[in-house]
């Protein structure tokens, strides 16, 4: 299995299973003496973790991250830094029904298609415990980039959408709900969802806006390394990602150019920002923003119609562990991903500019 690796200076390659020993990763390209705030990286996976809440899975994972490389007294070395995060709350047994079924809307049969086997125990290498690598890998990221701003949030689940501009929120409100929704009012509205949800045994999805600012200008780089090309590679190596969109996005087709357009003031800012802080690939200087689909989880706790490997058609039932929504889980994974894009670009762009 290839393609465990993302970046182009600054990468990632990963490692693991949802119910292996562990899962872990090598960052390389990092440059030499970063103070490395270790409680900021822990921080950041109990962000993630499960078990946080009554809307998420209730998998008992400490998520606690052992660096075996590449820091020394505190600071990374310019050597890669080895990680690895150990799994100890596996139930393995909640899968055994699924060693020869076909979960719909997972990656069980295409999996089993390309590669003849698979690990069916969570999902092996395709479930969502590959995320908490990135956390941490992002962690870093964002420790290399201080000065950039990065701030992901819940902007909808279901048909619940905040209606403010994201320029009428206080980021500092987004932790304090489970939801992770800067909006008190629409935070209520949304857990009482995921609830009802939950109790019918189903699940629901949503949106994940990031608004990203004191970004500086001229990351990004023409033609097939645009800024928002590699944001939204990042953002749909996600798992339930179903779109990406930046700026206008797709409400800008229903616009005119006249309207569309971002007008220059004369220190070089825009009177609008409908291009999302960035243009011809390039950031702009403006604030960067962008949201991310995520589709209900596929896991549901009803019998559904699916196959076995022997082209039988059976009924399925979900069971084990799962979110009823993984948007509220997936916000600092969406940070943790624009940072390792950002931090690439802001260490290409020191290459560049030489």
């Amino acid at each position: 299995m290839s393609s465990n690796s993302i970046g182009k200076l600054l990468t990632l390659t990963t490692f693991g299973e949802s119910h292996g020993e562990a899962i872990g990763g090598i960052i390389d390209g990092c440059p030499a003496g970063l103070e490395i705030n270790f409680d900021a990286i822990q921080q950041e996976l109990n962000r993630r973790k499960p078990g946080q809440s009554k809307i998420v899975t209730q998998r008992n994972e400490a998520d606690e991250v052992q660096f075996l490389s590449g820091i020394f007294e505190g600071k990374t070395t310019g050597a890669s830094i080895g990680f690895q995060i150990k799994n100890t709350h596996q139930r393995s047994s909640d899968y055994n029904h699924l060693k020869n079924s076909f979960r719909p809307s997972h990656a069980d049969y295409t999996y089993q298609q390309k590669y003849g086997h698979r690990d069916y125990q969570g999902g092996g290498r395709s479930s969502a415990r590959e995320t908490a690598n990135w956390i941490v890998a992002g962690a870093i990221a964002k420790q290399l980039i201080p000065s950039i701003k990065i701030n992901a949030f819940t902007s909808s689940v279901g048909k619940i959408y905040i209606n403010k501009p994201f320029q009428s929120l206080d980021f500092q409100k987004i932790e304090s709900n489970i939801v992770r929704c800067p909006d008190q009012e629409k935070a209520s509205e949304m857990i009482a969802e995921i609830e009802s949800i939950k109790k019918q045994g189903d699940t629901i999805g949503g949106t994940i806006t990031c608004v990203i600012q004191n970004v500086p200008i001229g990351l990004g780089e023409p033609i097939f390394n645009k800024l928002q090309a590699q944001l939204a590679h990042a953002m749909l190596s996600l798992n339930a990602v179903k779109g990406f969109e930046y700026g206008s996005g797709f409400c800008g087709t229903e616009m005119k150019g006249s309207e569309h357009n971002d007008l220059f003031n004369v220190d070089g800012t825009t009177k609008t920002n409908l291009s999302g802080g960035i243009q011809g690939g390039i950031s702009n200087g403006m604030d960067l923003y962008f949201r991310v689909a995520f589709k209900p989880v596929a896991t549901i706790m009803k019998t559904q119609e699916s196959i076995n490997s022997l082209g039988e058609v059976i009924n399925l039932e979900g069971k084990g562990r799962h979110d009823p929504c993984v948007v509220p889980r997936a916000v600092p994974i969406v940070e943790a991903l624009a940072a390792l894009v950002l931090a690439d670009f802001y260490l290409l762009n020191k290459i560049t500019r030489v």
